[in-house]
């Protein structure tokens, strides 16, 4: 028996096949597919919030903001890969008979004690071989700041934005993102440890 019998991996045809009826999101990474950890109110508040402000900011310009409901297919060299990022902003759709998108323009997360890793490890270096994207925004869940990894002719650069007055420049989906918006009704308590009840 081979290893991938052992581990009963799956076509991305049987994935997308398999989201279209599932009650639950499941991410793929070449041939494994995986339920991504639940989030607690805070995290579902900014996730929210980050949706509602990009909606009213790109009123009226040619992007358009997607929910958590929206996978993100990655082609790597050797692998594709399908994510769900906490918000994205596409200029380019898919049609929209496909249950996917493939050029994101900008991608969020917010980032929680059982994700970070993720997020800004793993997820981080695969969203950054998209190649229309511009913008990978992480957005803390225990204090108001967001860290922006934008797309230069260097590579990406890392930028910090802290406080409820800071408003984060997305020159690349035409907006600028005010942090108070992104925060409003969030009470910054530190997040549980993991062996603590909910």
């Amino acid at each position: 028996m081979t290893a991938a019998e052992k581990l009963n991996l799956i076509s991305v045809e049987d994935y997308l096949a398999g989201e279209l009826i599932s009650p639950v999101k499941h991410e793929y990474l070449d041939g494994v597919v995986y339920a991504p950890a639940g989030a607690r109110n805070a995290h579902n508040l900014i996730a929210s919030n980050t949706l509602v402000a990009l909606g009213s900011l790109l009123r009226g310009l040619r992007c358009r903001p997607f929910n958590s409901d929206t996978k993100i297919r990655i082609r790597l060299p050797a692998q594709v890969r399908f994510y769900y990022p906490d918000a994205s902003v596409i200029c380019r759709p898919n049609p929209q008979t496909d249950s996917f998108q493939d050029e994101p323009a900008a991608l969020f997360e917010v980032l929680a004690r059982r994700t970070r890793r993720l997020d800004e490890g793993e997820k981080k270096d695969a969203y950054q071989t998209i190649p229309f994207l511009g913008v990978y925004v992480l957005l803390e869940q225990e204090s108001p700041a967001a860290v922006v990894f934008r797309r230069t002719e260097r590579g990406f650069v890392r930028e910090v934005y802290r406080g409820l007055d800071a408003v984060v420049p997305l020159r690349e989906i035409e907006i600028d993102l005010p942090l108070a918006e992104v925060y409003e009704g969030v009470d910054f308590l530190p997040e549980p440890a993991e062996n603590e009840a909910s």
